[in-house]
């Protein structure tokens, strides 16, 4: 994966992130003005259960977040696409679909 095309995923990540937390934001504030006891309603989904939920996919989107800057620092440094255990080549197929990629699959 080239510069542009990583630069390009990591906005579209940062995008997606940005939307999860006003989500989420909304979520805590509608259970903050609501006295509903959503615990024990059998209609469905709690909304402590999708607080959590938005939360869990708000981590997952900081993490490869994270893992894209580190990337784009690897491809600023000439370090991207070698494996920091072997020095081998990471192969463009693995770049393709883990573009945070930093070893081979042989080392990962």
């Amino acid at each position: 994966m080239d510069a542009a095309a990583l630069a390009d995923r990591l906005a579209r990540v940062t995008e997606q992130l940005d939307v999860l937390r006003r989500d989420h934001a909304a979520i805590i504030a509608a259970s903050a003005a609501s006295n509903a006891d959503d615990e024990h309603d059998p209609e469905g989904a709690t909304i402590a259960w999708e607080r959590e939920q938005v939360a869990a996919l708000v981590a997952r989107l900081e993490s490869e977040r994270d893992e894209l800057t580190e990337a784009a620092a690897r491809i600023a440094t000439g370090a991207y696409g070698t494996c920091e255990r072997c020095g081998r080549a990471i192969p463009r197929e693995r770049l393709a679909v883990r573009p945070a990629a930093r070893t081979c699959v042989d080392c990962g």
